[in-house]
């Protein structure tokens, strides 16, 4: 992809060469570390600089550094929109990822439809099923005494929770992976082909559900009102797609990153199975420490950011894991503390758009670790392999192969 031209509005000594793609530590790395790989930018450059061909399609964006500074952007909807059209650029179809494409004021009043559906009650409810996949899934290749942490565990643990859910059988599990497969790592048509698949798959389950009614996510849409008004189909499709774009990927890396963290440190995994109250934060840091995802938004008008102009039309991108970086917010941030006290992080973003999902994604985290560490002895990396991390738009891993003794 040909990069865009860099605007004339942006200062030359501003252009950095940064790219969450084609950066050191960005391509697939064995044993890398892409968070800490991108840390520099705290102690070099000034804590707003532009990028070129920084997304997938090659255009640039203003990158901010500073956590602070993040939430000045993701608090000002009215300056920086979230609605990109994402879909409609992708597959020429007009399906507002509801509610992250929606700005303020409309947004409230999604977001306050949605609310119940993923509140700590709702999750709750979730627990006992989730927690009996996680035990499936570990007591299948417990024996073996190995394991490929994504493939055999991370993977289909988010997706069978995600079907769980949808109210779906499990026997789409494998389907399901294989869509997420191709749509977060595969080429460009394969992500493209992937996209359109999973959009018919929601349209195809939103007409199942009208005519055989039930009491799951796709239904309790069907009967929920927004503005005194029913939800119309597109709006249906919106919300169940985004619940597979941001659900799926995000808490496999995330168990992927954690469960690396533990085989190649030991004693932070003895401390978990000394203290499994030590868990919850625990899981914090790691969020913490091992973000996966970049907010980007639209500048919908000219903004003077200290003295610098973004204008109208510009990307302005606030990447998870390098605020979660900023030793002004952060003491020693590159130090993975379990215990670590104000962790005041923000993996799952800030402002109105804050991910409505955290309390699930957190759960997830919880039970899978949990599980894990109550049922596989002390594992470590196997000897003659390493795992392989990448950048991209989402942060990932794979080739996590764990063994361990008894």
């Amino acid at each position: 992809m040909q990069p865009h031209a860099i605007p004339d509005h942006v200062p030359p000594g501003l252009v950095r060469d940064f790219s969450y793609f084609r950066s050191p530590g960005m391509a697939r790395t064995p044993n890398g570390d892409p968070q800490a790989a991108l840390s520099f930018v705290h102690y070099s450059g000034p804590p707003i600089f532009y990028a070129p061909a920084n997304t997938y399609d090659g255009r640039g964006t203003w990158v901010i550094t500073r956590a602070d500074d993040q939430r000045r952007i993701l608090q000002n909807p009215e300056t920086f929109s979230s609605n990109r059209g994402i879909f409609k650029a992708a597959l020429g179809e007009d399906l507002p990822m509801v509610p992250l494409e929606v700005d303020p004021p409309d947004h409230q009043s999604y977001r306050a439809l949605q609310n119940p559906l993923l509140s700590p009650k709702r999750v709750d409810a979730m627990e006992a099923g989730a927690r009996e996949r996680a035990v499936r899934l570990i007591e299948g290749f417990k024996a073996k005494g190995s394991c490929e942490v994504m493939n055999d565990f991370a993977f289909p643990f988010a997706v069978g929770v995600f079907l769980q859910f949808l109210g779906v059988s499990d026997d789409r599990r494998d389907e399901f992976l294989g869509w997420a497969d191709d749509q977060f790592h595969g080429t460009l048509e394969k992500r493209l082909a992937a996209m359109r698949t999973v959009v018919d798959f929601m349209r195809g389950l939103l007409e199942q559900r009208k005519r055989e009614p039930a009491d799951d996510f796709v239904g309790f849409l069907l009967q929920a009102k927004v503005k005194d008004r029913p939800l119309t189909d597109k709006e249906i499709l919106g919300i169940a797609v985004l619940l597979f774009e941001a659900g799926l990927d995000t808490v496999a890396a995330a168990l992927g990153f954690d469960l690396c963290h533990l085989a190649k440190h030991p004693d932070d995994q003895q401390r978990l199975r000394d203290d499994r109250e030590l868990i919850k934060p625990a899981v914090e840091e790691f969020f913490r420490a091992y973000s996966t995802v970049q907010m980007l938004r639209k500048a919908v008008k000219d903004y003077d950011f200290d003295g610098i102009l973004i204008k109208a039309g510009d990307l302005v991108s606030c990447p998870t894991m390098i605020a979660n970086r900023d030793p002004a917010e952060f003491p020693d941030p590159d130090r993975i503390d379990l215990a670590r006290d104000n962790n005041r992080h923000t993996a799952f973003a800030y402002g109105p758009h804050r991910c409505l999902g955290s309390h699930l994604a957190r759960r997830e985290l919880i039970i899978g670790l949990e599980e894990f560490l109550a049922r596989i002895p002390t594992f470590r990396i196997k000897p003659g392999t390493a795992p392989l991390t990448y950048g991209g738009h989402v942060f990932g891993i794979e080739n996590v192969v764990l063994d361990w003794e008894g």
